[in-house]
């Protein structure tokens, strides 16, 4: 009965420890975006509802990174790991309108195209992508290969 306990107690320091370390990150991540819209913020006047897309992008990718975080050393770690890498794929692509954006400022239209930036973006998240799923792989077959000793 008192291994039970004992094991039951070290379960939760282990969940309450992990969840604190989740939150931290998040806390930090989310303010190190704080100083650096700061930064940005005054392109809020040309490009109208940027600071509600960058915001609503930053908390997502904030939120899969603590349940990544809080499900570590499971295999829900690396979902929610592909998770980030495609949506991060997929909110470019929709929020970008596939590369071409339309700008209007004061009777002046203004054509932008990001087809580059947004070709080595969603390259980018597509090689982390691979990568997570590399990591499922890995950690897939550790988990069912015994260890070999001689």
């Amino acid at each position: 009965m008192a291994e039970n306990g004992k094991s039951l107690r070290d379960l939760a320091k282990k969940l309450i420890l992990r969840t604190l370390k989740a939150f931290l990150k998040s806390l930090v991540f989310y303010m190190a975006y704080l100083f650096v819209w700061s930064f940005f913020a005054h392109f809020e006047s040309y490009v109208p509802g940027l600071g509600r897309t960058v915001e609503n992008f930053v908390t997502v990718y904030v939120l899969l990174g603590f349940f990544g975080d809080l499900v570590a050393e499971t295999v829900f770690q690396h979902f929610f790991s592909v998770a980030k890498a495609l949506f991060v794929v997929g909110y470019l692509t929709l929020t970008l309108n596939g590369g071409i954006l339309n700008l209007n400022y004061m009777s002046v239209s203004l054509t932008v195209d990001l087809r580059l930036f947004l070709a080595a973006a969603v390259l980018l998240s597509l090689l982390g992508l691979a990568r997570s799923m590399l990591q499922a792989i890995n950690y897939a077959n550790k988990r069912s290969e015994p260890p070999f000793h001689l």
